[in-house]
């Protein structure tokens, strides 16, 4: 069936992009809390967290471990992902404790699901 080798193809093309994010990873420990719209895995031997994006967020994918990475780049190019810290800011008479955050471009990738490649400090 063509849209059988179709799809077996298109998964083929993204796990080579990808791998990193499957291979030699398991769950992510349960202190790292997957982000909304993400699937978490963590690779023991590496110390890398992947980050995989079933919804592209618009402009950041806020992260409660923001104080823990190293490092975050996309899988499929290498580009680098800034990584902002959690912050408080004053509101018009009150304080609120923005989260950490790992800046993302406005347009998605050109990737099915884009993964996050996560180096964590030691």
């Amino acid at each position: 069936d063509r849209r059988a080798k179709d799809r077996l193809k298109a998964i083929g093309e993204w796990m080579e992009l990808n791998g990193r994010a499957i291979y030699g990873c398991t769950e992510a420990p349960s202190e790292f809390k997957a982000p909304y719209g993400t699937i978490l895995t963590y690779n023991p031997g590496t110390k890398r967290l992947y980050a995989i994006l079933t919804t592209y967020p618009l402009k950041a994918l806020s992260v409660d471990f923001d104080d823990r990475i190293a490092f975050a780049q996309f899988l499929h190019d290498g580009s680098e992902l800034k990584v902002v810290p959690a912050r408080d800011s004053n509101n018009q008479g009150g304080e609120m404790r923005l989260p950490g955050a790992i800046a993302l471009p406005v347009v998605k990738p050109d990737v099915e699901l884009p993964v996050i490649e996560i180096t964590l400090k030691d």
